[in-house]
């Protein structure tokens, strides 16, 4: 085989995310600059929607899986497995570089090592904040961390989460600066993690807006948009949507009556839709006329898998988009609704703080319901100019995040290296 290929491996291909949209990003920047990339996952790769979900072919690239059967639940459990998928994949297209945005990859240090592999590691979010004892404290630790808390602090899926924490030290490598060539973060935020961590500070490499999302340079202006807030994300608890039916939007509509909430969300799992209907029943019991169809009147619009025409439709219509995951690791729909020219507001923590809104220099911050209450009236009434003058900072900082700066910029890490 030739040795111009690279192995480029995640555990699971099958659902718009963000470690999705980097391995796509990847594959297509390694494309670019000569190498042909093999994607490589544990069970079948399926990358058929992502022209839809990201507006990046992937259809050309050969894939190769370590089982051939699809998977929708235990997601976390496959990256337990992602090493031999790697170990397989690189001995069938004889590959000397490998890029992963997994840990689990300690069984094969040997291998890469004695192979004189190029492996290039992109961390989400160093795991070993969530589990080792140094960290208890932090507000970063299992049970102190809301993004891992929201999720994962309930039977059954406290249990899920504890074998998980059980089995993953055979497989965790023990610091990626001892393997891999090079070492990535997906912001600041993390990057100053994982220096805690492993002693050393990766090159933060920030994901790409997909480039099927249009970065508007005359988005409609205030007085063309009705009184209505977005959020954006996967169904699922961390993303804390519950808080905002039940803490957020009640304050917001005693200043502002009319005000609509829009949440658009991938659900294709089934803890996914039982958290869609446990928001549709909050918002009833809250007194809000709910629906799935944004043509049907109604207080709020909770929208599973929409596609993105409907999605950026709906944000051009609207006056603010709101974050609520707490220690988002960096926040890529925040970054497409600024490529909308809609003014963001976030938690004051994470990825999405210290690199997308710059703490305060290109959107709104908040910590508590009171705060981001605030913050989103103040852009719903323009006080201060504030909504053009947010919507303009949106756009400014969209533009550095395009899928060709993000070529370039890998192209330039990747020289330290080969």
């Amino acid at each position: 085989m030739s040795s111009k290929h690279v192995v480029v491996a995640h555990h699971f291909w099958g659902r718009p995310g963000g470690g999705q949209i980097v391995c796509a990003a990847a594959s297509y920047a390694f494309n670019v600059i000569g190498y042909e990339p093999v994607l490589a996952s544990v069970t079948k790769v399926e990358v058929d929607k992502y022209v839809d979900w990201f507006g990046i072919d992937l259809s050309k690239y050969p894939k190769f899986s370590l089982y051939g059967f699809r998977l929708r639940s235990f997601g976390i459990y496959l990256r337990l497995f992602i090493w031999k998928a790697i170990e397989k994949a690189v001995n069938e297209y004889g590959a000397q570089i490998v890029f992963t945005d997994e840990s689990t990859y300690g069984p094969i240090k040997n291998f890469v090592e004695n192979r004189g592999i190029a492996l290039v590691e992109y961390i989400h979010f160093p795991i070993e904040i969530s589990i080792d004892e140094r960290f208890r404290g932090t507000g970063l630790y299992y049970g102190e961390d809301p993004y891992i808390l929201e999720r994962y602090s309930k039977f059954p899926m406290n249990m899920y989460w504890w074998l998980y924490t059980k089995l993953l030290p055979r497989y965790l490598r023990k610091n990626p600066f001892e393997i891999a060539k090079l070492v990535l973060a997906n912001s600041k935020w993390t990057a100053e993690l994982a220096k805690q961590v492993y002693g050393e500070k990766p090159e933060v490499l920030n994901p790409p807006i997909a480039p099927n999302v249009e970065i508007v340079s005359n988005p409609k202006s205030f007085d063309e948009r009705e009184n209505s807030v977005v959020m954006l994300g996967r169904f699922s608890e961390e993303k804390r949507y519950h808080w905002v039916i039940e803490e957020v939007l009640p304050k917001i509509r005693r200043e502002a009556p009319n005000t609509k909430l829009y949440i658009f969300g991938g659900a294709r799992t089934k803890t996914s839709m039982e958290y869609l209907k446990r928001l549709e029943d909050l918002a009833s019991r809250k007194g809000f006329k709910t629906s799935r169809d944004v043509n049907v009147d109604a207080d709020v619009y909770l929208v599973p898998d929409a596609p993105r025409n409907l999605i950026n439709h709906v944000m051009d219509k609207s006056k603010a988009f709101l974050h609520a995951t707490i220690n988002e690791h960096w926040g890529i729909a925040v970054a497409e609704a600024m490529a909308r020219g809609l003014p963001v507001v976030v938690h004051k923590s994470g990825g999405a703080w210290s690199d997308l809104v710059e703490e305060g220099a290109y959107g709104l911050g908040y910590t508590n319901a009171e705060e981001a209450v605030s913050a989103i009236l103040n852009l719903l009434t323009n006080e201060n100019n504030s909504w053009r003058i947010y919507s303009r900072k949106s756009i400014e900082k969209s533009k550095n995040l395009t899928l060709e700066n993000f070529v370039i910029n890998l192209s330039r890490l990747l020289a330290k290296i080969l």
